[in-house]
């Protein structure tokens, strides 16, 4: 990509330098002959485009970290191009430093002190242009790489907080599995089949980046259903759902830590304080919210981890795209998160 970006910005330069040399020939109508054209055009084209090439593939590459020695190769390339150009001049009097006098009409000659002045300000002109084409490239491919190295490490950090989530949630599901069968419940072979289906959405469809936000709601729905099974009489649970769900895309995995965190810290079981799920849904916006009875029996130090997932993993996809917001009073837990999606 580099390479092709470079070929791109340097054929547009030299398209740029001949464009107007041949714009100068065109407004210069003094006739000459093939050897000006020769001598002028080809010798001195030879030298200048070695010295961009020389600064800008040997010398910048090798001894710009080496500062002194970076200057004294400039010094020294412009005094060995200044004097080949003088050199030419010399030998090719006639066509190079000979001109006519547009006022006059007569044939003067350039000094070759003048004449040298002027090279090495031709020479510096293609030596600077050519630092400035080298670091522009550079910088630009610096930020290339800085941004892929940024979206490498926010990936693997993404993968790293889902890798964490999972174990998270199976932990959760088979203590719960273990305490139906060690109750030598019946729901005990539901659950599995609940936990089979819950697993095969976190393994296969929860892969991509974003998964459609039916399936997401779905999944938290067979959560539910799963959570149900431990309880004699069934969890207490409302869940009401508003809006249009259509093609809307959600990062997978992000509802389920609050729901989760509801079951795990919350009182399930009270038909008149049931858990409650509200969902709202448009094109544009989602809002989530749920509300739990806090059993203050039931506290765990590392339930947090959840929570403090599913927040990292909204700070890196959806920046300054969320709102969540979360109330612990004395006798509720409530989290509430609004999305862009």
């Amino acid at each position: 990509m580099k390479g092709k970006r470079e070929l791109i910005v340097h054929s547009v330069y030299w398209l740029l330098i001949v464009g107007l040399a041949a714009v100068s020939m065109i407004f210069n109508r003094t006739k000459h002959d093939i050897n000006y054209y020769v001598v002028n055009i080809g010798y001195f084209t030879i030298i200048n485009v070695s010295i961009f090439y020389i600064n800008y593939t040997l010398l910048i590459p090798q001894l710009l970290k080496k500062y002194w020695y970076y200057i004294v190769s400039l010094i020294a390339l412009l005094i060995v191009m200044s004097a080949a150009k003088t050199i030419v001049a010399v030998l090719y009097r006639d066509q190079v430093l000979e001109h006519t006098n547009s006022k006059t009409g007569a044939v003067e000659e350039l000094s070759l002190m003048t004449f040298s002045v002027a090279t090495i300000f031709t020479s510096g002109f293609f030596i600077i242009s050519g630092c400035l084409i080298k670091f522009g490239i550079d910088w630009f491919g610096n930020i290339r790489i800085q941004r892929s190295l940024e979206t490498e490490k926010k990936d693997m950090e993404l993968q790293f907080l889902k890798s964490q989530l999972n174990p998270h949630f199976l932990f959760n599901s088979l203590n719960n599995i273990y305490s139906l069968a060690y109750q030598k419940s019946d729901k005990t072979a539901d659950a599995i089949l609940k936990l089979s289906e819950i697993m095969r959405y976190m393994i296969y469809e929860s892969n991509d980046s974003w998964v459609a936000l039916s399936k997401e709601i779905e999944y938290v729905q067979s959560y539910i259903e799963l959570q149900k099974l431990r309880f004699k009489d069934g969890a207490s649970v409302v869940m009401t759902l508003n809006g249009e769900i259509d093609n809307q895309q959600i990062l997978p995995l992000v509802l389920i830590s609050f729901v989760e965190n509801a079951f795990k810290h919350g009182v399930a079981n009270d038909p008149s304080d049931p858990i409650r799920i509200n969902i709202i849904a448009n094109q544009k916006i989602l809002h989530f919210s749920i509300t739990n009875k806090k059993n203050n029996a039931n506290k765990d130090n590392i339930g947090g981890v959840g929570l403090n997932n599913v927040e990292r993993r909204l700070q890196l996809l959806y920046p300054e795209r969320y709102k969540l917001n979360i109330v612990n009073s004395a006798t509720h837990y409530t989290s509430e998160l609004m999305l862009d999606i």
